[in-house]
């Protein structure tokens, strides 16, 4: 089979990254007979560098043409980089959230899963993990409430006073609980629905319509939970979530909890879906500036993406299956980059693991 697959290698470690990501896919293809054409594709401040902004036009129409996009980290040190002296909306995180929004990336699931193999990478307690321990994904709605609303600064009285806008409609509710509930239907059949109805009037109406959604589920379990409580409860008992599902905010923060709690982001993958098969691929992880080209960054979070693209967006089940299998291997013989290294195991680079796991494809 062809596809064609746009390449936003990014900023920091996103290019090593990406490379090694492509690597397992070109395996993949000549280990089953598929052909994946790439186009290359500027976000962040790599576009800044390249055209004054953090995403073009031309970028957005060649993504529409794509199958599938995969990308890499974006943006820089905030401290150091040219880029953050620009006005925010020029600076390479304005491209991300504007390139979800022109491709109406609505629903981006961030699984959370602990191997078994990195138990000891996990902050929690034996006896909170368990033998099992969890495996969970967290649906989050991505381009409305909190970021996508009205915002400014302005004197108010004399005293400089921000404003920024939560505003959700119950058609962005419902397109997003059904891709959770379809999504639940696949695994343990159970949806927790983050808010914080106790106080907002966003999240009420929220928890409204995740009701109605559920009728139509019958076989899956709802219920529904205030995101404090939620932070807590991924700490202390992490296994008795299946599906949850939540707002923008709420989720880029519960994600980025959960990814810790299974021991480094550097292992977590991350996609952005419209209502259509298209996606946007990316690892949860941050670009690690730091170690830019040092080839030490973890690709795994990458190639994990990478496995979701095959299975999600170009329906290659049994390819993504080998992808997955051929991480859980490389694991197992006790491979890691230095973010998830402890004594006893082998120490290999960014490009090192992303041989071992495209090997054993």
């Amino acid at each position: 089979m062809e596809f064609k697959i746009g390449l936003i290698r990014g900023d920091g470690i996103g290019p090593e990254i990406v490379g090694e990501a492509k690597k397992v896919l070109d395996t993949v293809c000549s280990k089953y007979g598929h052909a994946f054409t790439y186009t290359e594709l500027l976000l962040g401040g790599a576009s800044i560098d390249a055209t004054g902004y953090p995403l073009t036009d031309e970028t957005v129409e060649e993504a529409k043409t794509c199958d599938a996009v995969l990308m890499g980290s974006i943006g820089g040190d905030a401290k150091t980089s040219p880029w953050y002296q620009l006005p925010p909306s020029r600076r390479p995180e304005a491209g991300l959230l504007a390139i979800r929004k022109a491709l109406n990336l609505f629903a981006n699931l961030r699984p959370a899963y602990l191997y078994k193999e990195l138990r000891d990478a996990c902050p929690l307690k034996d006896e909170i993990i368990g033998e099992d321990g969890f495996n969970l994904i967290i649906v989050r709605e991505l381009t409305g409430g909190l970021y996508f609303g009205a915002r400014e600064t302005k004197e108010v009285d004399g005293v400089m006073t921000a404003v920024d806008t939560l505003t959700y409609n119950e058609n962005e509710i419902r397109r997003i609980a059904k891709r959770a509930f379809d999504i639940a239907m696949k695994r343990n059949r159970k949806v927790t629905s983050v808010d914080k109805a106790n106080v907002l009037d966003s999240s009420r109406l929220w928890r409204k319509i995740a009701a109605e959604v559920a009728e139509e589920y019958p076989e899956v379990t709802l219920e529904h939970m205030l995101v404090d409580n939620c932070a807590m409860q991924l700490v202390r008992d992490p296994k008795q979530f299946d599906v949850v599902l939540t707002e923008n905010m709420f989720g880029d923060i519960l994600s980025d909890e959960a990814s810790m709690v299974a021991g480094s982001i550097g292992m977590l993958s991350s996609a952005s879906l419209n209502e259509t098969k298209f996606g946007l691929y990316e690892p949860s992880h941050g670009s690690a500036p730091d170690i830019a080209g040092k080839n030490i960054a973890n690709p795994i979070a990458t190639i994990l993406s990478a496995a979701m693209m095959l299975r999600y967006s170009l329906d290659m089940d049994r390819e993504a299956d080998a992808v997955e299998a051929a991480v859980q291997q490389v694991l197992s013989e006790g491979y890691r980059t230095a973010d998830i290294w402890s004594e006893g195991m082998t120490k290999v680079s960014t490009s090192e693991m992303g041989s071992l796991i495209a090997e054993r494809v």
